[in-house]
């Protein structure tokens, strides 16, 4: 006969095994680095700044 299992335990173990594997899915899926959120953010500004300097000329024409 096999040692006695408390379920509890199991049912908690077998939670954090699925919870940190769907951390680490996550971690690939959304994840970046910080050198790269922070060139997504200087790309965002310049592109912003470039069509705000668009709209000011396109502007005096009309």
């Amino acid at each position: 006969m096999g040692k006695p299992v408390n379920l509890n335990r199991y049912r908690k173990t077998q939670a954090r095994a699925k919870d940190k594997a769907r951390a680490d899915q996550n971690a690939v899926t959304f994840g970046l680095s910080k050198p790269e959120k922070e060139l997504a953010k200087a790309r965002a500004a310049k592109t912003r700044r470039d069509l705000d300097g668009h709209r000011d000329e396109d502007s005096g024409e009309e």
